[in-house]
């Protein structure tokens, strides 16, 4: 939890002294940079996929993520070190980790310049909320314990009864069922982001596209010409729009990480998402300048379809995941300092440290060989072998690891398993429907606490994409949410996870860290914010000649 969140009033106080120092930050250009700002401030970046979509309520990846931050501003944000700072509000008071009253800036206004008040709050976590919205996002209300959130979802309470008020235009409360510690760090989330009323209600499911939309961040949709590019310009309305150097902001979709590189080598693209995997140690070599990585707090793994035979059987799970070399994957074919996982939460989520399994400890010879008598005991080997698919969304990395680890499979355990690749769109549309025997994924944290991890596979939560469903996880989950000491919670987590590696729902494979090419004249590019937020307001680009 960050420092300056509180619990007392004399925090309204603290936190109104920092906002003039948080403020200032954006886009902040240090006195003693080598280069001039440049004349041309454009920004290009290149995206992980096409974007699905562009309204907060229904974004589900990284690809609508890292513009509807650029659009959409909520609560709070984050600085260059992932810490919470304000954003739509200026401050905030805490009751008992149940009530919070957050006191929402005079000057922040729409991009039509209306003002943003407590009730465009109230509407969007409704609409969020309702049923009839159909939210992919809805469970994130549950997780958060908001008042009547789960009734409301489940269809048992009208949405009116949520626990979000409007005291006044500038007074936003929200009231949870149950304390939770971290909920602060929770409304920095895509789906708790406000959305104009009048613009939906006037435009329907149409209403967040180019001549229509409304938004209330940094920046606003100019363009946006499907699997080609998105443009955003500057918004005058933005509340900080003093403290932004950038003027425009284009997202180009690639699900070739190749594409993405070679649009860079030749200048078009400033920032990459990710770099070819296979190309890592030449880039590194070669543009030292440009080669960046750090820390995001994700972790990618295969999910089981725990309602597909074989794969209801948790041996045959876990001679799977033990049977993946993870040395393999990170060492030869990421190559861009991931690290092996053997459990989920990833190893620098805040405050939490998880106890490696069993099998971690192994070799990866016991490993092997635990698997195969695992694999028999479940009634396959290599005269009567597993058969099974596995899904995974376009990426030539994605591809790589899939080849890797069934062939893995197949020398190790004798299986038959089928590789199925699809677009984004339709691969989340499997995903939702468990159109997959074994699945690729990956869980980026909502926020740096490890229950944004651990809640994925409690049952019922749309996120998770393995369908498992154990009571006594709920239970242990349950318990951490409601404790308010840190020790009892890392307590509560840790047999969590312990559970996760017995009944192997999932088999993590990697934590991640984030290679990209980030041109060498774009400044306040954030190091250490370990969530991978990169809000375009606080970057900048410098000249490309000193100044004489």
């Amino acid at each position: 939890m960050n420092p300056l969140i509180k619990q007392s009033c004399a925090s309204v106080f603290s936190l109104a002294f920092s906002v003039t120092t948080f403020s200032a930050y954006a886009a902040h250009i240090p006195d003693n940079i080598t280069l001039a700002p440049a004349k041309e401030q454009t920004l290009v970046r290149g995206n992980d996929a096409e974007a699905a979509t562009l309204d907060p309520m229904k974004a589900e990846g990284l690809a609508e993520m890292h513009i509807i931050r650029d659009l959409f501003e909520g609560l709070v944000i984050q600085d260059e070190n992932g810490h919470i700072i304000p954003g739509v509000a200026s401050n905030w008071v805490v009751q008992d980790n149940k009530v919070y009253t957050f006191t929402l800036r005079q000057d922040a206004k729409w991009s039509n310049g209306q003002p943003i008040t407590a009730d465009d709050f109230v509407y969007s976590l409704r609409r969020l909320a309702d049923p009839k919205s159909a939210s992919p996002n809805a469970w994130y209300l549950k997780l958060a314990q908001i008042e009547n959130a789960e009734a409301i979802v489940d269809g048992k309470k009208p949405v009116d009864s949520l626990g979000v008020k409007a005291i006044d235009p500038h007074t936003l409360q929200i009231t949870l069922s149950k304390p939770v510690p971290y909920f602060i760090a929770m409304t920095a989330h895509t789906a708790m982001m406000p959305v104009p009323k009048s613009v939906i209600e006037k435009y329907g499911d149409r209403w967040a596209r180019a001549g229509h939309i409304v938004s209330n961040g940094a920046y606003t949709l100019k363009k946006w010409v499907v699997n080609e590019r998105i443009e955003l310009t500057r918004n005058p309305n933005y509340w900080d729009d003093k403290d932004t150097v950038i003027n425009k902001v284009v997202y180009i979709p690639f699900e070739n990480q190749n594409s993405a590189m070679n649009r860079y080598l030749t200048g078009e693209v400033d920032i990459t998402s990710d770099v070819p995997a296979a190309m890592a140690p030449k880039l590194k070599k070669e543009h030292a300048d440009a080669y960046t990585v750090t820390p995001l707090l994700c972790t990618y793994y295969y999910a089981f379809n725990t309602q597909h035979q074989p794969f209801d059987n948790p041996k045959v799970r876990q001679a799977l995941s033990y049977a993946i070399h993870r040395d393999v994957i990170t060492d030869g074919i990421t190559q861009v300092g991931n690290i092996p996982a053997y459990t989920f939460a990833h190893k620098d989520v805040a405050g939490f440290k998880a106890t490696q399994p069993k099998y971690a400890q192994m070799t990866q010879k016991e490993r092997d060989e635990k698997a195969q008598a695992l694999m028999k005991e479940a009634g396959f080997d290599k005269q009567h072998p597993l058969k099974g698919t596995l899904l995974y969304n376009t990426s030539a990395t994605n591809k790589e690891i899939a080849v890797a680890i069934t062939s893995m499979w197949n020398k190790t355990l004798g299986t038959d398993i089928t590789l199925e690749n699809q677009e984004w769109k339709s691969y989340l549309s499997s995903r939702k429907q468990g159109n997959f025997d074994i699945m690729r994924a990956s869980w980026c944290g909502d926020y740096n606490e490890a229950s944004t991890f651990l809640s994925l596979y409690t049952a019922g939560n749309e996120r998770n994409y393995a369908f498992y469903s154990n009571p006594t996880y709920d239970a242990v989950m349950n318990r951490a949410q409601v404790a308010t000491d840190l020790g009892e919670r890392n307590h509560n987590y840790d047999q969590a996870e312990s559970m996760l590696s017995q009944d192997m729902p999932i088999a993590p494979i990697y934590y991640y860290m984030q290679a990209r090419l980030v041109r060498p004249t774009v400044g306040g590019f954030p190091m250490h914010n370990a969530e991978g937020k990169i809000y375009t307001k606080d970057l900048y680009i410098k000249a490309k000649k000193p100044k004489s």
